[in-house]
């Protein structure tokens, strides 16, 4: 089986090139919804090997081939996996080359005997051409607006997570430093284990409860994304957990900063649940922006204190991130959600008609980076696509794009059986409809403005250029 596929994108060859030599490269083209994961990058394009798990621990080690290497030009990699040569390898060549009109032409030319179908490379080269041009496209916005481009040295708590992860990446390839705090020793090791790079940064331990004075060192931003998860029975230990792991963290972080010599800024985690769990409360059907009030409920007073354990970071620059509901086919929402409809078992929850102010993965990492560069960007910012939606609609397009019925609703008291009734009611059927008026107002566009864009790229459903 041979598979060829080429594309253009409007940027320089070489500028593209030196895209796929960085840090975090292969992780940002490796889909979501293939079943590998990237455990280890290759540090050479003209030798290196990078590893993925498979399931059943089983490794992918695509080995990148002297012979077949042309600087700025040429690249392939071949899997040495005893398993995956065994069904019949995989070779994989990249070729760059540059237009008349300065775009670059690539192709991909697979060479495989894998019983793999023809329409499901399809899906993945065409989330590794839509994700490159995103990517690229993005980057070079930020060349045109940003005052200063230079290399920034970033430390991340939360590394390890869904959004850490994918903005761990996009900062590697946009030439950042990443150093990931960790809070436990064995994480400690096994980050350093699997670097992605012999040049990137060490990761440093991190205690939440007491920092270590030098934690910030030689950083020019912090990133904190780090808290207990959200989803579950809203008891009291429960809530504690909620609430302590963010506001106890955030505070000694908060400190930490503005005592240090070389952090400038302090990006953190927020979330939507400030506006309560009903619109309602504010009066206003045209949707809730930064400026609007906090609202009702366990959530929005957590977040309240969350983002006033940031003062004292001040003066230095803060921008708290106040997130929705993020979609990923790696993890949250989505994947259990698009698991049902595919099995014909989706509908509406409930009445349907609950807003849902969602965002894309990728969209979210835009904004942390435009927040962690931008310095006319602080205070509260609303991480939400622009284009919010009820249930109802959220459940149609889904549906759709699944090629599934969606006539099996949800009642509105099944999901306190998981979660009791607060957290139905603050979670599950929060009825949330937020607008990104800040980041809108500072021209940021985002790449997947429409749900069905947004879950087309997440679930294969794109086409090739």
């Amino acid at each position: 089986m041979t598979f060829t596929t080429s594309h253009i994108l409007p940027f320089d060859q070489k500028l593209v090139w030196d895209w796929h030599t960085r840090p975090g490269a292969v992780k940002r083209l490796t889909p979501p919804f293939v079943p590998m994961s990237v455990e280890k990058e290759a540090t050479s394009l003209a030798d290196g090997t990078t590893t993925f798990l498979l399931p059943g621990k089983f490794q992918w080690m695509a080995q990148h081939q002297p012979s077949g290497y042309i600087p700025e030009r040429r690249f392939t990699d071949v899997c040495v996996s005893p398993v995956v040569k065994g069904a019949g390898g995989w070779r994989h060549t990249h070729t760059f080359a540059d237009t008349p009109e300065g775009t670059t032409l690539i192709t991909d030319y697979v060479d495989s005997r894998i019983p793999i179908s023809h329409k499901k490379l399809c899906s993945v080269f065409a989330y590794r051409q839509h994700q490159l041009y995103h990517d690229l496209a993005f980057s070079s916005s930020l060349a045109l607006t940003s005052p200063s481009t230079k290399p920034l040295t970033i430390a991340v708590t939360g590394a390890s997570g869904l959004v850490g992860r994918a903005l761990t990446a996009q900062l590697t390839t946009l030439g950042h430093a990443v150093i990931p705090l960790v809070r436990k020793a064995s994480h400690l090791a096994s980050t350093t284990k699997h670097a992605a790079h012999p040049h990137s940064p060490l990761p440093r331990f991190w205690n939440p409860v007491n920092p270590a004075p030098d934690l910030l060192d030689g950083v020019d931003v912090l990133v904190h994304l780090a808290g207990e998860p959200i989803l579950g029975r809203f008891s009291q230990k429960h809530q504690s957990q909620i609430r302590d792991s963010r506001v106890i963290p955030t505070l000694a972080l908060a400190k930490l900063v503005s005592q240090s010599s070389s952090c400038s800024t302090m990006v953190c985690a927020s979330a939507i649940g400030f506006y309560g769990f009903t619109t309602m409360k504010h009066n206003t059907t045209h949707g809730l922006t930064e400026t609007s009030t906090q609202g009702d409920g366990f959530l929005a007073d957590v977040v309240a204190e969350w983002e006033s354990a940031c003062a004292p970071a001040h003066p230095k620059r803060v921008v708290n991130v106040r997130t929705g509901i993020v979609l990923s086919a790696q993890g949250g929402v989505l994947p259990p959600m698009a698991a049902l409809f595919f099995a014909g078992l989706g509908g509406r929850l409930g009445s349907g008609k609950q807003w849902m102010s969602w965002i894309a993965l990728d969209d979210l990492t835009d904004i942390y980076v435009r927040a962690i560069i931008d310095p006319a960007l602080s205070g509260p910012v609303n991480a939400t696509a622009p284009t919010p939606v009820t249930n109802s609609e959220f459940s149609t397009t889904l549906a759709h794009l699944l090629h599934r019925p969606s006539f099996i609703p949800t009642p509105a008291w099944a999901p306190g059986l998981l979660v009791g009734k607060q957290g139905t009611q603050e979670l599950i059927l929060a009825d949330q409809k937020v607008l990104p008026a800040k980041i809108t107002n500072h021209d940021h566009t985002f790449r997947y403005p429409t749900l069905r864009s947004a879950l087309a790229h997440e679930l294969g459903k794109e086409s090739l250029f």
